[in-house]
């Protein structure tokens, strides 16, 4: 299961997941990014009465919607998968609507590993050396339900997975980008994000078609588009 947390009221960016992107919305960018997987993937949205948009948008692409508390999102990934038949074993991946350039490779690499068994956790994101906004991480149903019950924090509520090693005894692997390339900012959470992002799919003529990669590539020759929002500082946890 591809659970995908998104809103429509983040509080630096409103409304960001239904902004115009390549003629459609940063969601429905990011979701035709994971093509290979529509039939997996399951939009975790809120029930706070702002999200029809999100709901309207998952209705038109056939993809499968949950509505839980705004701000209770382990407990939103934990009954979406549980809605949807997860058991012990069930792999889940988190992925965030703020990545609208979300690399479909990467991720399989993620879910792969994952399926093998071998680690309780696989995950790539931050302290890999990738780009903040490819960020995936791969668990076991089991290891959610368990955070999910003993997890009591506003902050561990807040972050599906920051209570995991608080909570269970777990294993885990991080993909490494081999070289550091996290002075790129490929998220969506302040509006520079937004300008560098558009810009960026701009140098792709709009193509949603385009691998890691090629973008590496394309930020390397062209570090205007990186300089766009490169002072955006992330949110801490």
């Amino acid at each position: 299961m591809i659970i995908i947390q998104a809103r429509m009221t983040s509080t630096r960016l409103p409304e960001k997941v239904m902004l115009p992107l390549c003629g459609k919305s940063v969601l429905q960018v990011m979701i035709e990014r994971l093509s290979n997987w529509h039939e997996h993937i399951i939009v975790a949205t809120t029930n706070d009465g702002s999200e029809r948009p999100i709901l309207d948008l998952c209705n038109k692409l056939n993809i499968r919607t949950f509505e839980g508390d705004t701000n209770d999102v382990l407990g939103r990934y934990y009954n979406a998968a549980k809605l949807y038949g997860a058991t012990d074993n069930t792999t889940i991946v988190r992925l965030t609507s703020d990545c609208p350039l979300i690399d479909q490779q990467l991720c399989a690499q993620v879910i792969s590993k994952r399926l093998q068994q071998e680690y309780d956790m696989v995950n790539l994101g931050p302290h890999s050396g990738f780009p903040r906004g490819l960020d995936c991480c791969a668990f076991s149903f089991k290891l959610l339900e368990h955070t999910h019950n003993q997890a009591t924090s506003t902050a561990d509520r807040e972050h599906v997975t920051l209570g995991m090693a608080k909570f269970n005894s777990m294993s885990t692997y991080t993909f490494s980008s081999q070289e550091d390339f996290s002075h790129y900012r490929l998220t969506l959470d302040e509006p520079d994000d937004y300008l560098a992002i558009t810009a960026i799919y701009g140098a792709f003529c709009d193509s949603l078609n385009f691998s890691y990669p090629e973008l590496l590539k394309m930020l390397k020759k062209k570090p205007e588009l990186y300089d766009i929002n490169k002072h955006v500082e992330q949110k801490v946890v």
